[in-house]
């Protein structure tokens, strides 16, 4: 169990510093979030973008006089360049500055020097809320629009993996659906009940998934006793997995600007880490998402 982003902060310190690779990485908040890794031992970067626009953005945050900038003015090479050095091993985690995400990404699967594994491609987020025990995790709310089955098991593999990264050895996972009942008409409940069956078969590594599951279930062992339903993870769940991207997007959303959340974010099953954090991120949640980056790399590095 996580309590919260300090802890993940401390994992990180332990595997070593890293090197990130930022993509037009002439962007304050994203270089204050390199200046809090840098200081806090995780990371050091590789900074491209426009020159002329990131030295005196360095500067004012206070980044390491010697930091690596290299000199691209155009958006598109300038993550081109970013990937390399990841593919190459120069870096180790793929990061996104001031470039629209479907930029950056198209980079990150670029055939000849991008980032593809061959697994499903996933976005993996966690949320410290005030007052909860433990951090809470939820994917897919930012890569796959309407995954079928074969990719909800791909971005649950990844999901688990992550988790195991993490030190949960046996991550308990609802499957969220509108209701408990497996229900033709509503694909999201049929396809719940298929990954049960697909964990019962020995196909994910070791956790805990039911579903369908709905959210007030999923969240409060008192309603799942009310509705009558004997569950292992109701009250306790490590990952929530979403239906589609809708569904992801308002949760996490909701986490934050109603919950307070404290949050991060990265995408998941490339040979390594991606850091896709939005604008509007604050530089606190992109060091967290540096610090689970950091820990997921584990995998990597292993």
């Amino acid at each position: 169990m996580l309590k919260n982003f300090n802890e993940v902060v401390d994992k990180a310190k332990k595997l070593g510093k890293v090197t990130i690779s930022v993509a037009v990485a002439q962007d304050e908040d994203v270089l204050l979030a390199i200046k809090a890794a840098e200081d806090a031992g995780l990371a050091r970067a590789i900074l491209v973008g426009d020159a002329e626009k990131i030295k005196p953005l360095a500067a004012k945050v206070g980044l390491a006089a010697d930091t690596e900038i290299i000199h691209e003015t155009d958006d598109d090479q300038a993550a081109l360049i970013a990937v390399k050095k990841v593919s190459s091993g120069e870096a180790q985690i793929y990061m996104k500055g001031l470039i629209n995400s479907s930029n950056f990404l198209r980079a990150a699967l670029n055939a000849e020097y991008g980032l593809r594994s061959g697994r499903t491609l996933s976005h993996f987020a966690a949320f410290e809320i005030p007052g909860e025990k433990k951090i809470i995790f939820k994917t897919d709310g930012g890569m796959n629009i309407a995954p079928d089955l074969a990719a909800k098991k791909g971005i649950l593999l990844n999901a688990i993996e992550a988790l195991q990264n993490m030190g949960i050895a046996t991550p308990k996972v609802a499957v969220l659906t509108a209701n408990e009942q497996v229900n033709p008409k509503m694909p999201a409940t049929v396809d719940a009940k298929a990954l049960v069956d697909m964990a019962a078969a020995g196909e994910f590594p070791s956790s805990v998934i039911e579903g369908p599951i709905a959210m007030d279930v999923a969240s409060s062992a008192e309603a799942a006793k009310h509705k009558g339903i004997n569950s292992k993870v109701a009250g306790d769940v490590d990952i929530f997995l979403v239906p589609t991207i809708e569904a992801g997007n308002i949760f996490g959303k909701l986490m934050i600007h109603y919950a307070k959340a404290k949050n991060a974010g990265i995408i998941l099953g490339a040979t390594n880490p991606i850091v896709m954090v939005s604008r509007s991120d604050s530089p606190e949640a992109k060091l967290n998402s540096i610090a689970l980056a950091c820990v997921a790399l584990s995998r990597v590095k292993g």
